[in-house]
């Protein structure tokens, strides 16, 4: 057998470059680069082996190690799933930096591939520099962190422990219905030590992505169900964008006269301004979409795994004859909330209902049509009425991102992730292409926001991304905008300042508590509490000593004009947009199921238990 020597780094990285995916006769590499930050850990062992053997697995340097898998979850994020990245960090620190963001494309069926550093195999010179020692085995380290949050998990001990273990982490990568974070641990010693490897290990696989096709007896199953329903929805979830199935969604709802919702994930499945498109649904959701949901008897959710905000913890659906065909690759998906589980590919299960469906002759009637175009007129003119802002108020969030969307063409894409931003995008964005909005709402992890922005601008470099970032966000994790600022990957932040967590203080104070902890204020010495003035960050200087062209605004005209001025420039820009505090957009009859404390004192707090149990008797138990 024919063989040749390389270290255990030298063989993964040119293994990695041999990797290919394909779907529906496209093509491609598996893997588009390799971030990386370098430590005693890996920078003699894949760090060298990058430089002597990575031609084909173009190095990327980040500035923070959460943040470089934040930056790839959204490139395999608007790659469908078909391309990815790998990350490699050195070991201690610089590996559990990795495991936010494992566990970030774990909930969010994203792919990555993440190479932490690992104390050295022989254990010689233990406790080796950054080690954290564990009393009751030495064969444990940080690095066993990364099991629950990933998909797949191994340590790599010896060299050829690669032949059967790297194999193995492209399956799971490449699967749609398993795919997440795959944890290939290395120790820094069995980096760098040789092996004879078989030659045939480095030659091109090509690893195929079969549309997973139901069996006919479920698609007439789930076809009968659909026909014996009055007023059904779709819930149209991310697997819908992954499969590439928006244009079959809205031929799908045309035919057939029903209604589609949207997720997060999901948002941008149906253009907004399509007849049978509703409104996002949920804890989030609008108007027209949370009504319809609670009157539904028959959800249809493609590509969701139906989770409490999408849900509105139990209670969206009130209907006593509710029944739920779940359409999902992953069977675990596919049997929440007591579904009838459809297990196959989205574009796949709406082609095989089509005749199904025809030959029955279903359609919805007319009085359902009618009850859609009402409930979506009142929810459009309400998104109107938000986005317009408010006459006595400089500036609210509401209306910034109306201006910002008005400011962005068709395929533009908006980036967003926590606080209480990605609840108002989900209900006042207006997206018309299914990649246009991408909000990580899976783990809802704050941070990916700028980091995701760079994946988006990597993955498809001539669209103009708008990163929303909220100031408590922006101030967790923004140097990923020096990154974009070195490869050229402009973006366009629009860093909205409302003086801290101010949707958690809201939620607070919904919850009968007084303002505590959740505002950018200085401690009171009276009090010794964080209670004192509001704390000014100029965040535009901040960018600007980054590196980014930067502006400033606090009224709409400022705003329009900073758009308007950042589209036209070449490198990144940070438009720092100053808002109410205290104004947000309402629920729209929808729940989030936050317990409240059950003994108190204070009498804000029994006031709102006596609201949440009565709240609490809505929610419907799915099993």
């Amino acid at each position: 057998m024919s063989t040749v020597r390389l270290t255990t780094a030298q063989a993964l990285v040119r293994f990695l470059s041999n990797q290919y995916i394909e779907r529906d006769g496209v093509e491609q590499r598996m893997f588009a680069g390799m971030f990386g930050i370098f430590g005693h850990g890996n920078v003699s062992g894949i760090g060298q082996a990058l430089e002597e053997v990575g031609e084909d697995l173009t190095y990327y340097r980040p500035q923070n190690e959460q943040a470089m898998v934040h930056t790839s979850i959204a490139y395999a994020r608007m790659k469908n799933r078909l391309q990815m990245l790998a990350c490699t960090s050195s070991v201690g620190p610089g590996a559990l930096n990795m495991v936010t963001g494992a566990a970030t494309a774990t909930v969010n069926r994203l792919p990555v591939l993440l190479l932490p550093g690992d104390t050295f195999a022989n254990r010689i010179p233990h406790p080796v520099l950054q080690q954290l020692e564990y009393p009751l085995g030495q064969d444990v380290s940080v690095n066993d962190c990364f099991r629950p949050v990933s998909r797949y998990f191994d340590r790599i001990a010896r060299p050829e422990q690669l032949l059967s273990s790297a194999p193995e982490a492209m399956r799971v990568l490449a699967d749609p219905a398993e795919t997440g974070a795959v944890t290939l641990a290395f120790p820094e010693d069995t980096q760098t030590e040789s092996f004879d490897y078989p030659s045939n290990f480095f030659e091109k696989r090509v690893h195929r992505i079969v549309r997973q096709i139901a069996p006919e007896s479920e698609l007439r199953y789930a076809a009968a169900m659909i026909g014996s329903s009055n007023r059904p929805i779709i819930v149209a979830g991310g697997g819908v964008i992954y499969s590439e199935a928006a244009d079959s969604l809205a031929r799908f709802a045309d035919e057939f006269g029903i209604p589609v919702v949207t997720t997060q994930a999901g948002n941008g499945a149906m253009p907004w301004n399509h007849p049978w498109y509703a409104g996002p649904v949920g804890s989030n959701g609008g108007l027209a979409a949370n009504r319809l949901a609670a009157d539904a008897d028959l959800v249809i959710a493609v590509g969701t795994r139906l989770s409490d905000f999408t849900t509105a913890s139990r209670t969206a659906f009130q209907n006593p004859d509710l029944r739920i065909l779940s359409i999902n690759v992953n069977a675990m998906d596919a049997h929440k909330a007591g579904s009838f589980p459809l297990v196959c590919d989205a574009w796949e299960a709406l082609l095989g209902l089509t005749p199904l469906l025809q030959a029955q002759s279903y359609r919805t009637d007319a009085a359902y049509g009618d009850l859609v175009e009402t409930l979506t007129g009142e929810w459009n003119a309400a998104v109107d009425e938000q986005r317009a802002g408010i006459p006595s108020v400089a500036l609210t969030q509401a209306q910034a991102i109306g201006l910002v969307n008005s400011a962005t063409e068709p395929t533009d894409v908006v980036v967003c992730a926590a606080g209480g931003m990605p609840g108002d995008l989900l209900k006042l964005w207006r997206p018309l292409d299914p990649k246009g909005y991408h909000v990580e709402y899976g783990f809802s992890c704050m941070g990916y926001e700028i980091a995701g922005g760079l994946g988006v601008k990597m993955a498809d470099p001539d669209r103009e991304v708008f990163v929303m970032v909220g100031d408590g966000s922006y101030l967790m994790m923004h140097t990923e905008l020096v990154t974009s600022i070195a490869e050229g990957m402009k973006l366009n932040l629009v860093v909205v300042d409302n003086s801290g967590f101010q949707c958690i203080r809201g939620l607070q104070m919904s919850c009968g508590s007084p303002s505590f902890g959740n505002e950018l204020r200085y401690r009171d010495p009276a009090t010794n509490r964080l209670e004192g003035d509001l704390i000014p960050i100029d965040f535009a200087a901040n960018g600007a000593s980054l590196g980014a062209v930067a502006f400033s605004a606090s009224n709409p005209d400022e705003l329009v004009s900073a758009l308007e001025a950042a589209r036209n420039e070449s490198r990144s820009t940070v438009i720092h947009v100053r808002v109410a505090k205290d104004i947000q957009v309402p629920g729209y009859e929808s729940w989030w199921d936050v317990p409240v404390a059950e003994v108190s004192d204070q009498p804000g707090v029994n006031e709102a238990l006596e609201a949440y149990n009565e709240a609490i008797r809505k929610q419907r138990f799915l099993y």
